[in-house]
């Protein structure tokens, strides 16, 4: 063989080796780049402090965080959102919810006398129960009136301003879960029984924000559990909500009189301001000539949704164009409750300076219907021992 033919086959060969090297490092990229991916694809949860109560509680905040940026914040008191920042059409992530910045906020009691219950969860009773009075198996039981001459949201001390505790917290590619529990001792409030509440929050990589409540008691008692968060999808909490597009799922609402106390009928929206079947603006008849409107200062009344049989479904959207933000609320729950803000009134601190004023945020609370313990033609809130309250909310959030 000539020294040609050597130095030829030397070369290829030599050749080869480099380029078995070369794909040997690039599978080794390649799982380097596989285990970024898997890292991007997690939902993140973590803990940190937020502050102590002043009987000497500690109280922390969990954060969720998914790959495209979503994130809510929760605390320990009241299971209170703290925050909810989603993208907007260009990407940029906001906050959406109002809130406070600090524990000492949240207890000021100076605050508490507006009622805000900024992103907090609601019980043992979420609205109103007429005179703070409801009979059980001919037993009367007398609870707090902290709303004019009416019960609301639970008491003087409901579920928003108690200490929750996280029982779990776990993640994976697809959520990251919070796990609350609290227990509710008998007569704590007025209410009978003792009753342990689990309330389990979920992130999603779908930008799906989950919202499951259990409970169960050892004594008949009454519960209405819900979630207060209030939404500014414009990410500017100085903004009203009135240019926001709302549907609601509904063929009937529920009409109150002078002190917001159903009257027990359910009415038809057709021909009403509370005709939300076809998106349109808050604002577009929130000022309308209506004794409701006129009692609840704008919309505060619970809408009776539809296909109430079906479960978990579509109760209500809410659309800013501006931003691009969409909300849907589904929900397995008979009703609805909107409110528009119609209280805020420019003293409450917000979290990106100045005050919450007017109109600048509104809640979509679902539940069963405000005074059920009292009115006989709606859906019970009745729960015995042995039994188990479930009740489940979706928050999805997109962009259009």
């Amino acid at each position: 063989m000539s020294i040609l033919k050597k130095a030829f086959i030397f070369y290829c060969l030599l050749g080869f080796a480099y380029l078995s090297i070369q794909c040997k490092g690039d599978k080794k990229e390649d799982k380097i780049l596989d285990s970024k991916i898997e890292i991007k694809k997690s939902v993140m949860i973590s803990k940190e402090a937020f502050g102590i109560t002043d009987d000497s509680i500690n109280v922390e905040q969990y954060v969720l965080k998914n790959e495209n940026g979503m994130e809510v914040s929760i605390i320990t008191y009241g299971g209170i959102i703290t925050s909810l920042k989603v993208p907007n059409k260009n990407k940029v992530v906001e906050d959406v919810v109002l809130g406070f910045d600090s524990l000492q906020q949240y207890t000021n009691t100076e605050y508490m006398k507006s009622c805000p219950f900024f992103g907090a969860l609601i019980g043992r009773y979420g609205n109103r129960i007429a005179k703070g009075k409801f009979s059980l198996d001919g037993t009367e039981y007398t609870l707090a009136t902290n709303d004019g001459k009416n019960h609301l949201h639970g008491g003087v001390k409901g579920f928003d301003k108690v200490i929750w505790r996280a029982v779990e917290t776990k993640s994976d590619s697809l959520s990251a879960s919070l796990v609350l529990n609290y227990i509710s001792k008998d007569l704590e409030e007025g209410y009978p029984g003792n009753l342990n509440t689990l309330v389990t929050y979920t992130l999603t990589n779908e930008n799906v924000l989950e919202v499951k409540y259990e409970a169960t008691t050892d004594k008949k008692t009454i519960v209405n559990l819900t979630q207060h968060s209030y939404f500014n999808l414009s990410g500017d909490f100085s903004k009203p909500i009135l240019d926001h597009d709302i549907t609601i799922n509904a063929d009937k609402f529920i009409p109150v009189d002078a002190t917001l106390i159903p009257a027990g009928e359910l009415k038809d929206v057709s021909n009403t301001p509370f005709d939300f079947r076809v998106s349109k603006t808050i604002g577009q008849d929130i000022n309308a000539k209506d004794e409701q409107l006129k009692r609840g200062l704008g919309f505060d009344h619970c809408w009776v949704l539809n296909n109430q049989n079906e479960g978990v479904r579509l109760a209500s959207t809410a659309y800013h164009k501006e931003s691009g933000r969409l909300l849907e609320v589904f929900s397995d729950e008979p009703g609805i409750q909107f409110y528009t803000g119609n209280f805020l009134n420019g003293t409450l601190p917000s979290k990106q300076g100045g005050t919450y004023k007017y109109r600048t945020g509104f809640c979509l609370e679902t539940q069963h219907y405000p005074d059920a313990p009292n009115q006989k033609n709606f859906p019970s809130v009745v729960l015995n021992p042995g039994e188990k309250y479930t009740s489940a909310t979706t928050f999805k959030f997109s962009v259009k």
